[in-house]
């Protein structure tokens, strides 16, 4: 069945980086748009960033110039890049395929001192 595998997340203090990756089981993966979501503490999950391939990526304004969003259609891989990271960025990450309508399982990004 289609999976998607999240890996990548940790605690980090303010300022610093991590990149995330998902990669893609059992899918045709370089069709798809993929979306980068996540679900602070308490509250909605919400949009972070959407590549296509080929086309330029989107990102939400609370994120923009601070995270990257990539792809490896070889690889099968999703990746972001999250540089100068905030405590509010603090959230359950998640990968989303739009063609297969599937979701990861989820990684954990914390940023604090």
């Amino acid at each position: 069945q289609v999976q998607l595998v999240e890996s990548g997340g940790g605690l980090v203090q303010p300022g610093g980086s991590l990149r995330l990756s998902c990669v893609a089981h059992n899918m045709l993966f370089k069709i798809s748009g993929m979306q980068w979501h996540r679900q602070p503490p308490g509250k909605q999950r919400e949009l972070v960033a959407t590549i296509f391939t080929g086309g330029q990526p989107t990102y939400s304004d609370s994120v923009k110039g601070r995270f990257t969003i990539s792809r490896d259609n070889a690889k099968n891989t999703l990746y972001l890049q999250m540089d100068s990271l905030r405590p509010e960025d603090t959230a359950v990450y998640y990968c989303h395929s739009l063609v297969f309508n599937t979701w990861g399982q989820g990684t954990q990004v914390t940023v604090s001192s």
